[in-house]
């Protein structure tokens, strides 16, 4: 009897004490209910507000934060091992300090959201867009995705949510600076930094140009070039983007020649200062940007630019003396086809020679020859090309390097076996006037004194030439702007050293400003109007033409024109197919600033036979075609998209993530 009382007590222990064993476990197995087992999970400690403790984001306006985070890491190491605080430890490199610390303490408001109270509060919406609209252009400079993690959508909320503002402290600091500024400098000016960019940089440039001067300033491509790097223009304008009635617009282009490079800063400064001058109140500046459409190209040869500047890197190296002596003058002339883009234009000039005896012959809007497309055509002429037959351009200037000089159409002698042979076009007298706007208000070039290069033989002591009289050489832009479009162009050649040194940028700057100005101001030099017809409509396409001048310009899209003259007395004429001629006398005045208003009205008529043969002259075809048999597009480009994919290679800032642990974040690669 007593065993068996000793044997119950024994058994009622061990079920107690299995009771506490089982029930101080923190895991529940399957079937515990089955065997009448009862336990409870224990509730998982509540996250709780911690301290920040990491390096690149501990300037905050706050010192809480708790995990997980608004992206998921579930502790401080998980995300200080994740890409997205990487590449917030490099940004500041990799965008060369732009837009930091802002994108920095954005992206840190994510990693490490704002604790209070126990609570997350997630940053503002509004916040985030604001420097999403001021820095995306930095991101896509270098070629790189807006990162994921600041999707202003995705990962913050707006004001009425109870968001915070993560860049609250950094104003305070920015607008202490401010003041100090202020107090510093009485008067305001505009801050160039003259050293040379990257494609990727140059391109950050103006894109962050355009956003500080929304207003008056717009960037768009015109094309890519071999290797898919965009022809990027920057537009200044009261009215960007659109073209307005009688506003004249004209063209700057640089960089033609890869390793001719001073244009292609001269012309990046040109924005810097047309924007600054204008923010400023300089009244030049504004009057210009509000009478004129500017577009800029600082450079149509991107490819070719990042072959030569790899070259004089190498040949500026202290330590690589052979290299100094290495450096040639042709090495990224080309485009990556090795295509001279000077030379690769359609030969009109040879067209216009052969039908000079012609009756109704006409040196204007030539149509490009079917031969022209099955023979090598850049994309970077191809999408010039395009760019100028799609604007109504005036006036236009290209600029190079090798000597000191600006050139003026015709390019190519009008004998096939004289190489320097003065050949004039028909607009030689203002083709001189332009060309001397810009060599009278350049600080030596016009000058007799001026230092000559002596590459191309001699080019006189006035600072102008015609080009075929300087040498000879078929499919230049400049002829094919004349000889295809309105546009008068000009080639201004700045200097005789190529690719100068950093320090010599400043003087450059200084030389050329003044004329860069005075020959934008020139394209209103002349006279515009309006014709339209007796119900007041604008006739797109009408003939303007100058008693003694063998070369017509067109109306644009809604009957406005322009066209450039010298002072004096001229007769010019209105015409259309199906409409009356209509005939006025005009006397512009020396030194009018100003172009004259000068507008037709045409009537309805039956077309003359006299009249309809200047519009069909035999073989001349018509203007309006272009690319007829779609050659560039089939081959041109199937090649082009060929080479690029021969090249891909993954951008330079991949080398900050590469050697990271984990996945790498392919997020930031852009897909065009």
């Amino acid at each position: 009897m007593e065993f068996m009382r000793r044997k119950m007590k024994t058994i009622v222990f061990l079920n107690a004490l299995g009771t506490v064993i089982w029930c101080a476990s923190p895991r529940c197995d399957p079937g515990d209910e089955f065997f009448g087992r009862f336990c409870k999970e224990p509730e998982p400690e509540k996250p709780k507000c911690v301290d920040i403790m990491m390096n690149y984001c501990d300037d905050m306006s706050y010192t809480h934060t708790m995990f997980p985070n608004i992206l998921g890491h579930r502790t401080r190491e998980e995300a200080e091992l994740g890409p997205e605080y990487l590449l917030l430890s490099v940004v500041h490199n990799l965008l060369n300090g732009e837009c930091t610390p802002d994108i920095r303490m954005l992206g840190c408001s994510v990693l490490l959201p704002r604790c209070e109270k126990e609570k997350v509060l997630k940053p503002c919406r509004s916040t985030c867009e604001a420097v999403r609209k001021n820095c995306r252009h930095a991101f896509e400079g270098i070629e790189m995705a807006w990162p994921y993690f600041l999707d202003c959508d995705r990962f913050f909320v707006s004001d009425q949510e109870g968001c915070y503002d993560p860049l609250e402290g950094l104003r305070v600091t920015q607008e202490e600076d401010q003041a100090s500024i202020d107090n510093t400098f009485e008067e305001p000016h505009t801050v160039i930094q003259f050293s040379y960019q990257s494609n990727a940089q140059m391109n950050s440039i103006l894109k962050k140009t355009a956003a500080r001067c929304p207003e008056i300033a717009t960037t768009y491509s015109i094309g890519r070039s071999v290797e898919g790097k965009d022809l990027l223009v920057i537009e200044f304008s009261n009215n960007p983007g659109v073209h307005e009635l009688l506003e004249p617009e004209m063209k700057y282009i640089g960089n033609m020649h890869g390793n001719e490079v001073l244009g292609r800063q001269l012309l990046i400064y040109l924005t810097q200062y047309l924007c600054s001058e204008y923010l400023l109140g300089n009244q030049r500046i504004q009057s210009l940007i509000n009478t004129t459409r500017i577009h800029i190209l600082p450079s149509m040869n991107p490819d070719g630019y990042e072959l030569a500047a790899a070259e004089v890197q190498g040949t500026n190296d202290p330590e690589n003396e052979e290299a100094q002596n290495h450096y040639s003058w042709t090495l990224g002339r080309g485009n990556a086809q090795n295509i001279d883009l000077n030379r690769n234009f359609p030969d009109l000039t040879a067209v216009a020679y052969s039908r000079r005896r012609h009756r109704h012959f006409r040196s204007d809007h030539i149509p490009i020859p079917d031969a022209y497309w099955f023979d090598k055509v850049a994309p970077e002429t191809y999408a010039v090309m395009k760019w100028i037959r799609s604007i109504p351009f005036v006036l236009s200037a290209n600029f190079h390097g090798g000597e000191l000089v600006v050139s003026y159409p015709y390019d190519l002698s009008k004998h096939p076996l004289e190489e320097k042979m003065f050949s004039p076009t028909p607009d030689e007298q203002v083709f001189k006037q332009i060309a001397r706007t810009y060599a009278d208000a350049h600080a030596t070039m016009s000058g007799n004194n001026s230092e000559r290069c002596g590459n191309f033989g001699s080019i006189g002591q006035d600072g102008i030439i015609n080009g075929a009289k300087w040498y000879s050489f078929a499919g230049g832009m400049q002829d094919f702007n004349y000889l295809h479009t309105n546009c008068l162009e000009v080639t201004v050649e700045l200097g005789c050293d190529k690719f100068p040194a950093e320090e010599e940028l400043y003087t450059g700057w200084q030389d050329n400003k003044e004329a860069l100005l005075t020959f934008m101001e020139s394209v209103h030099r002349g006279i515009k109007g309006i014709v339209k017809d007796a119900d007041g409509n604008g006739i797109k396409g009408a003939m303007i033409s100058v008693r003694g001048i063998r070369h017509d310009i067109t109306t644009a899209e809604n009957g406005d024109y322009w066209r450039m003259l010298t002072a004096g007395i001229h007769i010019v004429t209105a015409s259309a197919p199906g409409y009356t001629r209509a005939m006025k006398k005009i006397h512009l005045p020396a030194r009018m600033q100003k172009a004259g208003r000068v507008d037709f009205v045409l009537q309805k008529a039956v077309v003359e036979t006299d009249i309809e043969e200047d519009y069909n002259i035999p073989s001349m075809g018509t203007y309006e075609r272009f690319d007829p048999y779609n050659q560039f597009e089939r081959y041109a480009i199937r090649e082009q998209n060929q080479n690029r994919e021969e090249r891909q290679e993954k951008p330079w800032w991949w080398s900050y993530f590469s050697r990271a642990h984990g996945s790498a974040p392919t997020w930031l690669l852009r897909i065009d």
